[in-house]
């Protein structure tokens, strides 16, 4: 065999991919992008959801302190609160929360009964669209966390 002959022999056993198996492999992406993809998004609701908790959390924290020395809570909902929240407070929303919730404060002003605040945190955007299993998020003064305008009445599995 002269090398001319045996180049030829070799470039015959290296050919490509054929059609039928770069179609196999595209099914194959394609059946695992099905599946990949609502698991992604279920995680990047929960995610979304989990730093709403977290600030709503943070927000309690500086309430329980803002009562000590004002005997009262501050709140951000306009109407019933004297206390409204301002800047100088340092209540910002983060980023990551605000673009997924919008997160307000009421503290009914009664004198007549011991204070109170609810903390909710309302989806907004894709967020809103996504999360149909909670919806609201609620915090109160007692800790109790609560859901409204979800399809699950477990609040466990929202918190």
């Amino acid at each position: 065999m002269n090398v001319r002959s045996k180049r030829l022999v070799m470039d015959k056993s290296q050919s490509g991919f054929t059609l039928v198996e770069l179609m196999v492999t595209v099914a194959i992406i394609g059946i695992l992008a099905a599946i990949g993809y609502p698991s992604y998004t279920r995680y990047i609701v929960k995610a979304n959801r989990s730093a709403a908790e977290s600030y709503m959390l943070g927000v309690a924290s500086q309430e329980e302190r803002f009562i000590l020395d004002a005997r009262t809570y501050f709140c951000t909902v306009a109407g019933g609160c004297t206390n409204v929240l301002t800047a100088t407070t340092g209540f910002t929303v983060p980023t990551e929360v605000s673009k997924n919730y919008s997160v307000s404060v009421a503290a009914p002003d009664t004198t007549t009964t011991a204070p109170t605040y609810t903390i909710t945190a309302t989806p907004v955007g894709g967020q809103l669209s996504r999360d149909t299993e909670c919806k609201n998020l609620t915090l109160d003064q007692t800790g109790a966390k609560g859901i409204n305008g979800g399809t699950s009445s477990i609040v466990s599995s929202c918190w």
